[in-house]
């Protein structure tokens, strides 16, 4: 029997290999952490399908992204399709500052390097508010979890 504090919340995360390709190491990196810490502390209720604990497995099927939900016990709860076509400016100009950072952490001063986390974070923040809002109603999410989820889009995305 499962804990009672443990019902609204994500227990397993399974990234579609058919929707990602691999990426390089600091993307792989940026995954990794992303799926630990959100495995770590999440909050994560669907609306409509009783008391979790939850499994996801996100996808990317015709331009939208899937969270395909199921029960700790793997059966099927639901699917809820989110069109990606809102996130594609933020996601671009996510991976556009994330190549810079990451070109700069091996060169650059660390003030530039400050500077540039500063805005990562910055548009990393907008794309979790955007994601969070897209999913008000369908499932809830707190605040680290749209961000750790975000980082995830970014990592299926990372194919397109």
């Amino acid at each position: 029997m499962s804990d009672p504090a443990d019902t609204g919340r994500l227990i397993a995360i399974t990234l579609d290999e058919a929707s990602i390709d691999r990426g390089s190491p600091d993307v792989e990196h940026e995954r990794a952490v992303a799926v630990y810490d959100l495995l770590e502390d999440n909050v994560f209720r669907p609306a409509g399908v009783g008391e979790g604990p939850y499994r996801l497995v996100l996808s990317i099927q015709e331009n939208r992204l899937v969270f395909t939900i199921q029960s700790e016990a793997g059966d099927h709860l639901m699917s809820h399709l989110l069109s990606l076509t809102p996130l594609r400016k933020v996601v671009k100009d996510y991976f556009l500052i994330c190549e810079s950072y990451f070109s700069a952490i091996r060169t650059a001063a660390p003030a530039q390097i400050e500077a540039i986390d500063m805005g990562r974070r910055g548009v990393h923040d907008e794309g979790s508010r955007l994601l969070a809002e897209r999913l008000a109603g369908k499932i809830e999410v707190d605040h680290d979890t749209a961000r750790r989820l975000f980082t995830l889009i970014c990592a299926l995305h990372f194919k397109g």
